[in-house]
């Protein structure tokens, strides 16, 4: 990658990413827990509010959804690479949270089959009606774009196989509440994967806000009832880190 790309590569994520913070968003809670910290941006891309001494980046808007279909990202993230890596199979229903324009919902729709369902996640309706347009001029039936909120993706208790996280939980205005919302969520024994880019790699083109390393996200799903299965390194810049809902203790059973 030649300087003068990776510059304008940098300009050009920070700008949606300021789009995306002026961007319509919904109502977040009139607590904040005290959990996060606010202060001024630290980062490029950063939105000055902290979560266990990470700052949380800004939600790209959908003002940048051409940007997710670039042609240069079959080179950059290898999504091929990535479907095998998450051992899809068909029937499974995957939720794609932060679907965007669609990107991998589409693809994972293929994997699951017409027996399986995707549901594409996000809090800007803009981004879903684009999915819904695609999934008509395409005739796809197994994707269900369905409208989340900061603190909760409106997914089925109990009812998803996997969770698919691409380049996009580093941008949760509320990680804690999502994260719990997600576990409960996934079936028993389901699985959650986290692609974001190495920020222990400095060569990746990308805004330090939008990057993750391993440690800090292993640290930020200790507090929830989930366990690290293994962490694949195999993509050219992002880590594949796996997380399986644990078994529920049968004392929570009995005092459901």
């Amino acid at each position: 990658m030649n300087r003068c790309y990776r510059i304008a590569g940098l300009l050009s994520v920070l700008l949606l990413c300021a789009l995306g913070s002026r961007a319509e968003q919904p109502v977040t809670p009139a607590r904040a827990p005290s959990r996060y910290k606010t202060g001024m941006p630290t980062e490029p891309g950063g939105s000055g509010k902290f979560y266990m001494g990470r700052e949380i980046s800004f939600v790209m808007g959908h003002q940048g959804a051409g940007w997710l279909e670039r042609p240069e990202r079959e080179k950059e993230e290898q999504p091929n690479k990535l479907l095998k890596l998450l051992d899809l199979k068909p029937g499974m229903v995957v939720a794609d949270i932060g679907a965007g324009s669609g990107y991998y919902s589409f693809r994972l729709s293929e994997k699951v089959g017409t027996k399986g369902k995707v549901l594409a996640v996000d809090i800007q309706k803009e981004m879903l009606d684009i999915i819904r347009k695609r999934m008509k001029e395409d005739k796809v039936e197994n994707v269900e774009p369905v409208l989340g909120t900061e603190t909760d993706p409106k997914l089925p208790a109990s009812g998803v196989d996997l969770i698919l996280m691409v380049d996009v939980y580093h941008e949760f205005t509320f990680p804690y509440e999502m994260t719990e919302a997600m576990i409960k969520a996934l079936k028993p024994g389901g699985r959650m994967a986290f692609v974001e880019f190495r920020r222990e790699d400095e060569k990746v083109p990308i805004l330090l806000a939008h990057k993750m390393t391993e440690k800090q996200v292993l640290a930020e799903m200790a507090p929830h009832s989930v366990k690290h299965v293994k962490t694949l390194e195999s993509l050219p810049w992002q880590h594949v880190i796996f997380f399986e809902k644990k078994a529920e203790k049968k004392e929570d059973k009995a005092a459901k």
